[in-house]
């Protein structure tokens, strides 16, 4: 009988980012090379740097011997939330499972680590002693990171060292993304303290705080020098190119799943293994791309005194092999590529050129940057003459001409690929998280599911929920194999087997990714088991997507609730109606009034027939969204309606906080059009204005709804600016007829919403209280604050309908401007 295949996990705390990126590619590559089943598991997306990493309670407490047989952990990064010892617990925490620890030492658990101190002091060495700079700036990683401490240690070393004062003021924290980089820099820019470089923990800060620099006007490398840590595959593609020390981060990858192989095999393994960094000279230290290779003069004859290939073979191998980050699968490619220089020196036309294009293909599915091929044809250019008797001299420039052209070609081809795939990945995630955000059904949800993630390259899928509240047992939701849906087995089973029984069994090897399927920080719903091979922006926003979509369903079923409540109530349906509508409208009332750059203040007032009145706020990190509308009709029914249009908009807009306004109502509308007429088999329909708030001023809005008041601090006149639509409900699709439009705030100006049960009530002669008198209320009370202006036009329509017959929502906002430079 066979013996089963080794199973190892790979734990990194996020997979949408360039290092990251890397380390995966290395590790699913060695897994396939070493024969062994791969589970990457992940918690968060780095777009929330500060979010707090329970370990107990995460998908990491449930990689266990059960599923695994080995784990490479990349350690670094959980120091920034548990500190060295909480790190150095959580991997203790795995023992007696071979575990291999990437990126930090721990003393009694094998490591793969560079030499984080020597890449920093080559660095600070090359902007000192090369470029004379003097007043070196550094952007360290998080403070509580214990490998961004080490970069951060060595920099103030390198300084010392070379007699340079440290200064204090020179020294600013980000969190190794890019955003911390830009953030950094206004920091360091607004202390104003003089600097001529700039040094980062890693490449993505680097590449914010050359953006920064920009955007105030300052050159690089003209003005200030910028460099990086890790050389990530952006590093090269940016303008400038980035100056970076280059760590081999897919070979850390691989050599630490070689690590836990060999223990697992009973082989004793170094406690440490320390991979060498290496400077790469760019354009944005002033160096130019080409001071990236070698230099011909200390790896082979100068153009004067050229060899054969035989005379020199031994050097050429080695300086090519420097010039080029490769894995060791392709450790063989100098030898093989001289080799067929040498036969095609000696007569054996196209050769090299075929070798060359085997190369190019290979290094291209192994993930290596072809452009750094150029510095090889450069090498050989500078060192290798023709053999007697062999093809001219301008035979030889033509081949060397032919060779750049080739990889030129193929560099560009890959980099052509991987942008369609990503254009193919965001239109397919895009059109799937429209389909999520109005799937509001458990047989909905599964039916988006099957048509929906084979559309993004995932074709092998176990989505499982918690089936009790301590997180013990899973019960599976949702099965697909080879793009086709099977029927998920009833019983529950341990959270600690990730999956379904005979998910996990195939003979095949297998390599999957294992994501949390959370909403916020507090609401876990259970565990996604998919396939790799997509890229990883696929699976962090496919996660995002299904989260959202169970916080839908789990909303959609109050609202089904609510109905049976009202079925079994039917006797005392008319008071019941009022109380359950009334509850609804004023529970779901948003409870903290606040987006950046806005004053602002609400109030709803039901009328005791209640109807269907809605309004919400919604902060993102842009601005935020104001929403307000009202159904037609009253009782439980409208407040039925709006309790599914407050869920879809909030579902949508934290799904994607950029998003058209227009193409929000427009989905919006298909699924409420479902759910109203073919679901409840009624006919409510809703006005709804949908207005995404930027710090800036700028509002984008869509829908029908009453006209937009906007009192101007300028004129100190109020300006009604009509919002054309077309009411949600009515129609099955309203696309064609729903368009974004856009008004800007100046600093002071008022922004007021409201329902018709402001304008449209009546007095004792049936006149209505109208839009004039609306604005009058504005105008009169415009310089006082939002909450005396909100009350005014209360006691206004008050005064003049003592018993209104429709519910009465006011909305009041003042835009302050960001201050200049903010």
């Amino acid at each position: 009988m066979a013996a089963k295949r080794p199973t190892i996990a790979l734990l990194t705390d996020y997979l949408c980012g360039e290092y990251q990126s890397e380390v995966r590619f290395g590790v699913e590559r060695a897994a396939e090379a070493h024969d062994v089943n791969l589970v990457v598991a992940f918690w968060e997306t780095p777009a929330r740097s500060a979010y707090t990493l329970d370990v107990r309670g995460s998908i990491y407490s449930l990689v266990s011997a059960a599923t695994v047989d080995g784990l490479v952990i990349v350690s670094s990064p959980f120091t920034s939330h548990l500190g060295v010892e909480g790190a150095y617990a959580f991997c203790r925490s795995y023992a007696p499972l071979p575990m291999c620890s990437m990126g930090l030492a721990m003393e009694g658990i094998p490591s793969v680590i560079v030499d984080n101190a020597l890449g920093v002091e080559a660095v600070v060495a090359h902007v000192v002693d090369d470029h004379a700079c003097r007043r070196v700036a550094y952007i360290s990683g998080p403070i509580s990171n214990e490998e961004a401490k080490l970069r951060a240690r060595a920099y103030r070393r390198a300084l010392e060292a070379r007699a340079l004062p440290y200064d204090e003021r020179l020294l600013v924290f980000g969190d190794f993304l890019i955003d911390g980089g830009r953030r950094a820099m206004r920091e360091l820019l607004a202390r104003g303290v003089d600097f001529d470089a700039v040094i980062a923990g890693n490449d993505n800060m680097a590449l914010g705080a050359m953006d920064t620099l920009k955007a105030h006007g300052v050159d690089v490398p003209g003005d200030v020098l910028v460099c990086g840590f890790d050389d990530v595959a952006v590093s090269r593609v940016t303008r400038p190119s980035l100056t970076t020390v280059r760590q081999p981060i897919k070979e850390l990858g691989a050599l630490a799943v070689t690590t836990v192989v060999r223990q697992l095999g009973g082989e004793r393994v170094p406690e440490c293994s320390l991979l060498p960094v290496e400077l790469t000279r760019r354009e944005s230290c002033g160096c130019g791309y080409y001071a990236a290779l070698p230099r011909a003069s200390a790896e082979a004859p100068s153009r004067g005194e050229p060899l054969s290939v035989a005379e020199q073979r031994e050097d050429l191998e080695r300086a090519l092999a420097r010039s080029v980050t490769a894995p060791a699968s392709l450790s063989a490619w100098p030898r093989e590529l001289l080799s067929a220089l040498a036969e095609e020196l000696a007569g054996q036309e196209g050769r090299f050129l075929r070798a060359l294009q085997g190369l190019l293909d290979a290094a291209g599915r192994e993930g290596v940057a072809l452009d750094q091929l150029q510095g090889a044809i450069t090498l050989l250019r500078a060192g290798v003459r023709r053999a007697p008797g062999g093809a001219p001299e301008d035979d030889l420039e033509r081949l060397w001409h032919a060779s750049r052209v080739l990889i030129g070609r193929a560099s560009v081809r890959a980099e052509g690929e991987k942008r369609l795939y990503l254009e193919r990945a965001s239109i397919n995630l895009s059109w799937t998280g429209r389909c999520f955000s109005t799937s509001l059904s458990m047989p909905t949800l599964r039916r988006t599911l099957a048509a929906e993630l084979p559309r993004v390259d995932l074709t092998h899928v176990a989505i499982s929920l918690y089936d009790d509240p301590q997180h013990a047992t899973l019960r599976s939701l949702f099965l697909m194999e080879n793009s086709r849906e099977v029927e998920p087995p009833p019983a529950s089973f341990a959270s600690s087997c990730l999956a379904p029984p005979g998910f996990l069994s195939s003979a095949e090897r297998w390599s999957v990714v294992a994501m949390p399927l959370t909403f916020g920080e507090a609401e876990h719903f259970g565990i996604a088991l998919v396939n790799s091979g997509a890229n990883e922006v696929v699976y962090d926003t496919v996660r995002l997507q299904i989260g959202s979509a169970m916080k839908a369903v789990s909303m959609h079923r109050e609202i089904v609730r609510q109905v049976e409540i009202r079925e079994r109530l039917e006797q005392e349906r008319v008071r019941q109606e009022s109380l359950v509508a009334e509850r609804i409208q004023t529970t779901l009332v948003p409870s903290r009034l606040h987006l950046e750059g806005l004053e602002l203040c609400a109030a709803m007032k039901p009328a005791a027939e209640v109807g269907g009145d809605y309004y919400d706020v919604i902060a993102t990190q842009e601005g935020g969204w104001l929403g307000i509308g009202d159904v037609a009709g009253h009782g439980l029914a409208a407040g039925l309606v709006m309790l599914m249009i407050q869920s879809m908009v909030a579902a949508m807009t934290r799904r994607d906080p950029m998003a058209s306004p227009g193409e929000l109502v427009s989905a919006l509308n298909g699924a409420l059009y479902e759910n109203v007429r073919d679901r409840l088999k009624r006919d409510e329909h809703a006005t709804l204005l949908l207005l995404r708030y930027e710090r800036s001023g700028r509002v984008t809005f869509a829908g029908a709804h009453d006209d937009i008041v906007v009192c101007r601090a300028g004129t100190r006149r109020c300006e009604c600016v009509p919002s054309s639509g077309v009411w949600v409900g009515v129609l099955p699709s309203i696309d064609a007829m729903t368009h974004d439009a856009e008004l800007r705030l100046e600093d002071g100006d008022l922004l007021v919403l409201y329902s018709d049960g402001v304008t449209e009530a009546r007095n004792a002669e049936q006149e209505q209280f109208g839009l004039e008198r609306l604005c009058s209320a504005v105008e009169v009370s415009q310089d006082a604050p939002v909450e005396v202006i909100r009350d005014r036009i209360l006691r206004d329509v008050e005064s003049w309908s003592a018993s209104p017959d429709d519910d009465i929502t006011i909305v009041v906002a003042r835009h302050r401007a960001p201050p200049e430079g903010g």
